[in-house]
């Protein structure tokens, strides 16, 4: 079962969600509209490898909000804060999307934070690289959506290959995600260079890539392993953007060997 909890980290409310495992402690950033409830169905599996620790980014879920920071760095402290104030032990952090750009500033920030990164196909672009390919939009007109109040078939439009449960816990929690501090993130994709960041790692990484999606090219890859040779990568062929939610045994197959 897992268990809700907050710790005072970076100067806010940070609240996590804890499924209990006996393997390596990992924090788990999710992406930019995405509450540490709705990772629920897939930290239950990895906690069967994994001690797993949710975070719900600030300005989302149970965190705190209101008139803060929300830039990259901000969120990147957060996760060094966080796991220090959970009292977690060099965790392995994996994070999605957005996540997986705040764990490699995290990393960048502080190198001795973190045991290993899983980095779940980190949006490539930034200053001077092609757009992130997803509109604003999506996001704006789905989370206005979610304010309103909504139902699982409304959020269909936004999310049609997932199955109904995915969609009415999105459509329950989507009204939490703050709409600044999502356009904060997505204005973030296109201004931060996290590959400036990437070449200065040195910890155990781990590249999830979703081969049907376009956020991380073939091209991506081999620019990555450029700047990180040792880092391990790893294709979900049949999965979008949102692995799990397309593959989730494939998500997992990807992940749950991960040794830092």
């Amino acid at each position: 079962m897992a268990r809700g909890y907050n710790v005072h980290a970076n100067g806010i409310r940070q609240h996590l969600l804890h499924y209990p495992g006996q393997g390596p402690q990992m924090l788990l950033v999710p992406g930019i509209t995405s509450p540490a409830i709705t990772w629920g169905f897939i930290a239950e599996r990895l906690a069967a490898r994994f001690d797993v620790h949710v975070l719900d980014v600030r300005g989302r879920g149970l965190s705190q909000g209101g008139a803060l920071d929300f830039s990259l760095d901000a969120m990147a402290e957060d996760a060094v804060r966080v796991a220090e104030s959970a009292g977690l032990d060099r965790p392995i952090l994996l994070g999605h999307s957005m996540g997986a750009r705040t764990g490699i500033r995290a990393a960048r920030k502080s190198p001795s934070a973190f045991s290993g990164l899983v980095l779940v196909d980190p949006p490539v672009s930034g200053p001077g690289r092609r757009g992130y390919p997803a509109s604003w939009a999506w996001y704006e007109d789905s989370i206005v959506l979610a304010q309103r109040g909504c139902s699982a078939e409304e959020m269909k439009h936004f999310c049609p290959s997932w199955s109904e449960e995915q969609r009415a816990l999105r459509a329950e929690w989507l009204h939490t995600c703050q709409l600044d501090a999502i356009r904060t993130a997505f204005d973030g994709f296109h201004t931060d260079d996290i590959h400036a960041d990437l070449s200065a790692l040195g910890l155990p990484m781990r590249l999830v890539v979703a081969g049907g999606a376009e956020v991380v090219k073939p091209t991506d890859v081999e620019e990555i392993r450029r700047l990180v040779p040792a880092i391990e990568v790893r294709t979900v062929e049949r999965a979008g953007h949102m692995i799990p939610w397309d593959d989730l045994e494939g998500f997992l197959a990807a992940v749950m060997d991960f040794a830092a």
